[in-house]
């Protein structure tokens, strides 16, 4: 589908069914429906990178893809307002030799007036959900959070 064509417009029902159909409860996920939606000049962001143009964006979910066991979402909310569109999730990954680790967080999807999505950033404690994971590691995390920051 190129950039001209027109989509059906995002909205909270759409996204939930799209985002949904993402995310396998067994092995790999599969973003092939939802890349029309993204705009040519997508800016990604997330605690670990920053990304721009959708080539760049499709290569940063192929290399998770290659590097989880397996990954699926749980979407809670999704929520709309003006031109923003906002998803409540708990994301769990598997990795080799590791236990299933659920990340907690939020993505908000900025459309611009054709209904692409031109900005996406996700909202999540990265360290703080893999650590959570870790016995007795997990203990001393948090104390050292409340301590120097709580």
């Amino acid at each position: 589908m190129t950039q001209t064509e027109t989509l059906v417009k995002l909205n909270p029902e759409l996204v939930f069914e799209l985002w949904s159909k993402t995310y396998n409860r067994e092995g790999k996920p599969d973003w092939s429906h939802i890349f029309p939606y993204y705009h040519s000049s997508i800016i990604f962001q997330d605690s670990i990178q920053k990304v721009v143009g959708k080539d760049d964006f499709v290569d940063m979910c192929n290399r998770l893809t290659e590097r989880c066991q397996s990954l699926h979402m749980d979407l809670l909310n999704v929520l709309q307002k003006d031109n923003t569109i906002f998803i409540e999730w708990i994301m769990t990954m598997s990795f080799k030799k590791s236990p299933d680790t659920p990340l907690y967080g939020s993505t908000r999807l900025t459309l611009n007036e054709e209904g692409y999505i031109i900005e996406q950033r996700d909202y999540y404690d990265l360290w703080g959900d893999i650590f959570n994971n870790i016995p007795r590691f997990n203990k001393m995390y948090r104390k050292f959070l409340q301590k120097y920051f709580g």
